[in-house]
């Protein structure tokens, strides 16, 4: 598990508690969804799927029931900023579960927590407990007659593919965690069948800040496209590794400048399933219409062997991969075994071509955003690093 050393000052700290609440409260909840529509929020887990547009869709579905889901099943690979959100803005995120209960028309939030993250258990159900005597959660939520909304806590058990929405539901069922046929959506059919809204602990803590500030303030931060700030988990060969908070837009030579890896051979941005960008385009920009992150960002330095960078993501693949879909669950293993092929100087240009052509058929053939994203890293990595690479290819020069 990684311990930030260097925690830089969030907004989250400066937010009053329960005013996005009651704010919330006062508001028509067309009104609400509106708000949060007009700041452009997308969801922080990675997805980037707009906010405002999933609310919206899972107000306006007719159930009886209705469930507000936050995914805190942090286990994309460098990436711990959600654990520190929820050890010291719990708050912010249980305010936001509630804001969107009232959204929606929901009585019944789940935070979804991660199995390795069992000792946040105690203090999470302290501060749950805390706000139910305070009258913000159960009947007449802060003072709202009528208005009835709690959260449980159900924990995961270590699954990688219970970050993907609809395999996160299937184990909140007790099934096994594997993703849905989409559509019908969860926003129309989630769990137990019932319209549900599935957002990233980060999401929901956005969320509490745009009723405080404004969608105005939120929206006149980043870029057109990628509105607001950004949480980011930083680790691996820079002096400040740790969580910081960056404005969505930020190039990489900016992000690295902040943590003392301004002389980085790569960063892969996104985690295991994201991008390895290389320094020739460290003036990329950390946005959705460019390179996109739920916040991981590990930096590699000039002494990384790269090609046991992409091994060690395949490797993680392969043991996590769900094994539902063919593409995900024999195409990794098959890219891992190319990759071994290479480091022994067994791998031809032609079948690394062919892998190459593997890996961009598993992009576009496995079922869920899981396994469609597992050969970023290798891809990218073929892609930016043909130097290394190409120099344990089968027949080349050395």
């Amino acid at each position: 598990m990684i311990t930030p050393n260097h925690k830089a000052p969030l907004t989250f700290a400066t937010i009053e508690p329960d005013v996005g609440l009651r704010a919330a409260m006062a508001k028509p909840r067309a009104d609400l969804i509106a708000e949060i529509t007009a700041s452009q929020l997308k969801g922080r887990g990675g997805a980037g799927f707009p906010t405002g547009v999933k609310w919206n869709l899972a107000a306006a579905a007719q159930a009886d029931v209705k469930y507000v889901i936050c995914n805190a099943d942090e286990g994309e690979p460098g990436t711990f900023k959600d654990r520190v959100i929820l050890t010291d803005h719990a708050d912010l995120v249980f305010e936001g579960m509630t804001i969107g209960g009232y959204a929606v028309g929901s009585k019944t939030g789940i935070l979804y927590l991660r199995g390795e993250y069992t000792y946040l258990r105690p203090h999470l159900d302290a501060v749950l407990a805390a706000r139910r005597k305070k009258g913000l959660l159960g009947v007449n939520v802060a003072g709202k007659q009528g208005f009835e909304f709690d959260i449980e806590i159900r924990m995961g058990s270590g699954a990688y593919i219970c970050g993907e929405e609809t395999a996160l539901i299937e184990s909140l069922e007790g099934c096994r965690g594997e993703p849905r046929n989409r559509p019908p959506f969860p926003v129309d059919t989630g769990l137990n069948g019932k319209p549900s809204i599935v957002n990233n602990v980060e999401t929901f803590a956005w969320a509490t800040c745009i009723l405080v500030k404004g969608s105005a303030w939120f929206k006149a931060i980043g870029t057109q496209r990628s509105t607001g700030l950004k949480i980011f988990s930083v680790s691996g060969d820079c002096k400040l590794p740790g969580i910081y908070e960056f404005p969505m837009g930020i190039t990489v030579n900016k992000m690295l400048e902040a943590v003392g890896g301004a002389d980085a051979k790569a960063v892969q941005i996104g985690g295991a399933s994201g991008h390895c960008v290389p320094a020739s385009e460290f003036g990329r920009a950390i946005a959705f219409e460019d390179v996109s992150t739920g916040g991981s960002i590990i930096v590699f330095g000039h002494q990384r062997d790269m090609l046991a960078v992409a091994k060690n993501f395949l490797e993680f693949f392969v043991e996590e991969s769900c094994g539902q879909c063919t593409p995900c669950r024999d195409g990794n293993p098959k890219l891992l075994e190319g990759v071994e092929m290479l480091e022994h100087g067994r791998c031809s240009m032609r079948y690394l071509n062919e892998l190459s052509s593997l890996g961009e058929t598993m992009q576009v053939a496995s079922k869920c955003g899981l396994g469609q994203s597992a050969p970023n890293a290798f891809l990218s990595i073929i892609k930016h690093f043909k130097d290394e690479v190409m120099g344990r290819t089968q027949g080349a020069a050395h």
